[in-house]
């Protein structure tokens, strides 16, 4: 049996897949994104220490695949960002 894949390599791989809000923020949780949740409607923000602005999710399942992306190319940000002040 294959090893299996982290959560964010298994969203860039397929981000239509039926994703749900759970797997956002277990994704989010892994890789040091806080993911806040709506105070009022249906939309949880993706937010990084060190990045500006943030990401809005809709926590309607199945999650389009263009959210997906945004927050698989954010997260990517992120950890570059993190990774360059490590290294600094």
């Amino acid at each position: 049996m294959a090893p299996k894949q982290p959560m964010l390599d298994q969203m860039r791989g397929n981000p239509r897949a039926d994703w749900d809000i759970n797997d956002v923020r277990t994704c989010c949780t892994q890789n040091g994104v806080d993911l806040i949740p709506p105070t009022s409607g249906s939309h949880y923000k993706a937010k990084s220490s060190v990045l500006h602005g943030h990401l809005t999710v809709p926590a309607h399942r199945p999650i389009k695949a263009v959210y997906i992306r945004q927050l698989v190319n954010m997260i990517d940000a992120h950890v570059a960002v993190v990774r360059g002040q490590k290294d600094n």
